[in-house]
C-alpha cells in the first residue's frame, strides 16, 4: 500500500531541482500545472482509495484523514503561482525572534525587555531589506545625535529609506 506514495515522491524529487530557478509567475504556474498537478492528483486518488482500506483510528488513517481534510489548502500551491512550495524563508526569518522571546523572559525589567524587542525588530527589518545591520547602526549613531530634540518623525531613518555610503571612518 505504501509503494504508490513512494513512487509519487520519486516523481516529485525528479523535477523538484527545477524549482530553484528564478521563473516568472506565468512560467512557474505552467511548470506546476505540468509537473506538480499530476503528482498531486495521483496522491489524492491514492488517499481516497486508501481511506477506505485503513482503520480510521490508526496513525496512517489519521494521516490520510488529515491530508483529505486539508486538501483544499494543499492544492492552492498549484493554483496560485505566487505561493511558495514551503515556508522555509519565513521559518528562518522568525527563528532569531523566537530565540529572543525566550531570552526576554530573563530581562530584569519591562523596559529592558522592550529595548531588546526593539533591537530585534530593527535587526530583522534590516535583514528583510538586505541592509548590513552594522553599517545601519553606525548610520543611526552618527545621525541621531544631530537631530532636533522635538523631532519625532523617524521615517527617513527607517532601513528601507536609508542609503548607506559605507564611509564611516
Amino acid at each position: 500500500m505504501l509503494i504508490k506514495p513512494l513512487a509519487l515522491s520519486a516523481n516529485y524529487i525528479n523535477w523538484k531541482p527545477t524549482l530553484k530557478k528564478k521563473l516568472s509567475p506565468q512560467a512557474r504556474y505552467q511548470l506546476r500545472q505540468e509537473k506538480a498537478l499530476p503528482i498531486l492528483l495521483q496522491f489524492k486518488a491514492w488517499l481516497d482509495e486508501a481511506s477506505d482500506k485503513v482503520t480510521a483510528g490508526s496513525y496512517i488513517g489519521k494521516a490520510i484523514k488529515y491530508n483529505l481534510n486539508q486538501w483544499h489548502k494543499l492544492i492552492r500551491y498549484v493554483e496560485d503561482c505566487h505561493l511558495g512550495i514551503d515556508n522555509n524563508i519565513t521559518e528562518r526569518d522568525i527563528r532569531p525572534f523566537t530565540t529572543g522571546r525566550k531570552n526576554w523572559l530573563f530581562s530584569k525589567s519591562v523596559n529592558g525587555a522592550q529595548a531588546s524587542a526593539i533591537l530585534y525588530s530593527i535587526v530583522m527589518t534590516c535583514r528583510a531589506n538586505d541592509i548590513n545591520t552594522y553599517y545601519y547602526f553606525l548610520h543611526l549613531f552618527k545621525t541621531l545625535p544631530s537631530r532636533d530634540v522635538g523631532d519625532d518623525d523617524f521615517t527617513d531613518l527607517m532601513p528601507w529609506n536609508v542609503q548607506l555610503d559605507f564611509d564611516y571612518s
